[in-house]
């Protein structure tokens, strides 16, 4: 039996001021399946280590250029196809260069207390506690039951 399996591989970064603000990044419907107001990142490139892909990521959909990205955990998901998908979640206290939007979409600094009045991107909520508590590393999607996502926190 093979252990080999089809695997994407994202990321996904908590940009902080040190004021109470986060860089968002709000998506266009029209471009992409999911919307609405998320981190910025993006796919790890074939080669690239994961700290190199959510640098890049960064500074091509934002403009700043983070320095010690810190890995706190991650997402995962099995598509309707039976690949797994992953996205790795930094954060990201210390960057340099100027704020700017791209084609990914409109960035902004928001403060964390305005982000329940937001149109959040599908459980953004709850994915900021794998940000937050450090008792948490995991956020499983396991199984969907009637077209719902059952989810775990490990």
């Amino acid at each position: 039996m093979s252990r080999a399996s089809q695997v994407i591989l994202t990321n996904m970064c908590l940009i902080e001021d040190g004021k109470g603000n986060i860089v968002m990044q709000i998506r266009d419907p029209r471009r992409y399946s999911w919307s609405g107001a998320a981190l910025p990142g993006g796919h790890v490139e074939g080669k690239e280590s994961f700290h190199d892909s959510v640098v890049r990521e960064i500074r091509e959909e934002t403009g700043l250029t983070v320095e010690n990205p810190r890995l706190v955990g991650l997402k995962n998901w099995h598509t309707e196809e039976g690949i797994r998908y992953i996205v790795f979640l930094y954060k990201a206290e210390s960057y340099f260069g100027h704020l700017h939007s791209s084609d990914e979409g409109e960035v902004r600094w928001v403060n964390r207390q305005e982000l329940p009045e937001m149109d959040l991107a599908y459980d953004m909520l709850a994915l900021l506690r794998v940000f937050d508590e450090t008792d948490l590393s995991e956020y499983f999607y396991h199984d969907k039951i009637d077209g719902e996502w059952q989810k775990k926190f490990y």
